[in-house]
């Protein structure tokens, strides 16, 4: 089956919308990993402090910012899974829109269902780094009150 060359301009018209979707998820991925990356830097950071000894009010301080630093990292590790997820469920769409279109096979209802999944699973990587903010945005206003207390 020979498919002509105004066929092939017409699929990747077809394409280029879940392209630029593509383009933005690679982009909140970016994001993502570099918040984790963040964390870990400064867990390792904290774990050296511990390694080092330090007094038990102290330690305990410390134990308590590596917990929240943990539950980020958790919490940021499933938001890069769901992007992952929607970044992979688009490259079908786009392969199943050119293959639909070049042999005309009717894969319309596939589509719109894969379509939906990499919206919902975008939008649930962007609820958990929302969770991931408010955690962190909260644990700097505890700490922020606690030296004014003192």
């Amino acid at each position: 089956m020979a498919i002509a060359l105004g066929e092939v301009g017409h699929i990747i018209q077809l394409a280029i919308a879940p392209v630029f979707l593509l383009t933005g998820v690679g982009t909140n991925l970016l994001v993502l990993t570099n918040r984790l990356a963040r964390i870990i830097d400064r867990s390792r950071v904290l774990e050296d402090k511990l390694e080092d000894g330090v007094e038990s009010d102290a330690a305990r301080a410390l134990d308590l910012e590596l917990d929240i630093l943990f539950s980020r990292a958790r919490k940021i590790n499933r938001a890069i899974t769901l992007s992952t997820t929607c970044a992979l469920l688009i490259c079908v769409v786009v392969a199943a829109l050119f293959l639909g279109d070049a042999f005309e096979l009717r894969l319309g209802t596939l589509i719109a269902a894969l379509f939906v999944l990499a919206m919902v699973a975008l939008t649930s990587s962007f609820v958990y780094l929302l969770r991931e903010i408010f955690m962190a945005t909260d644990f700097l206003n505890r700490q922020r009150i606690q030296i004014r207390r003192k």
